[in-house]
């Protein structure tokens, strides 16, 4: 799988949700809105849980070709076949988490706002990589703080999508988009929306609106 095209548009962070059906049905309303990439994050479940619900968001993804990414867990990546798995910096290194998935996964790091070490990823075998928080988040109200500036400087330096996280809503969603995210990965702003299809309809359109993504980085 080619990252140019599967990390791009609204990148979809699941919520913590214990009810597994609850997850799948809000899961599908955020696929039918034109979610590209969908990652399963659940830090307060346990390993069966866990497992039985990236079995199931793994099932549905592959009806709607969505890319399906694991946050943190290498194995739980692999045992259902992900796409890939996105991984944090205290967490396995890049060449652990490409042993054990394989060339063909997709690997993605969290950089936070640091550009040398997203270069260092990249030096590393990443496939994508993600910065922020760009914006006061309810999910992360400690996370590091990085200013839209540095897109525009991972945009000339790096050739790997880049992921823009924290914050994010229907107001301050295009400014990130035209700064250079090739993907914006929300949680909140979808999952906590009275409209989840429609919310993820107006963060697509930003994508359809305002550039072509695929060219740039297949360049």
């Amino acid at each position: 799988m080619n990252p140019a095209y599967a990390i791009k548009g609204v990148y979809a962070v699941t919520p913590d949700c214990v009810n597994t059906a609850d997850l799948l049905y809000r899961v599908r309303l955020a696929l039918k809105g034109n979610v590209k990439v969908l990652q399963y994050r659940n830090k307060s479940a346990n390993t069966a849980l866990r497992l039985e619900q990236a079995l199931a968001l793994r099932k549905v993804t592959r009806e709607y070709a969505t890319t399906f990414i694991v946050n943190d867990d290498v194995q739980l990546a692999a045992h259902v076949d992900a796409d890939g798995v996105h991984l944090g910096i205290a967490d396995v290194s890049v060449s652990t988490a490409r042993a054990a998935l394989g060339m063909h996964k997709i690997i993605g790091l969290s950089c936070y706002n640091r550009l040398s070490l997203a270069q260092d990823a990249v030096d590393a075998g990443v496939d994508y990589v993600a910065f922020g928080a760009f914006f006061p988040s309810f999910i992360k109200p400690n996370a590091e703080v990085a200013d839209i500036e540095l897109l525009h400087q991972a945009r000339d330096k790096l050739t790997v999508p880049l992921v823009a996280i924290g914050g994010i809503n229907l107001h301050n969603a295009a400014s990130l988009v035209h700064a250079g995210a090739d993907a914006l990965a929300v949680i909140s702003v979808l999952f906590g929306s009275g409209d989840i299809m429609a919310t993820a309809k107006k963060l697509s359109k930003l994508f359809n609106s305002n550039r072509s993504l695929t060219g740039r980085l297949t360049r």
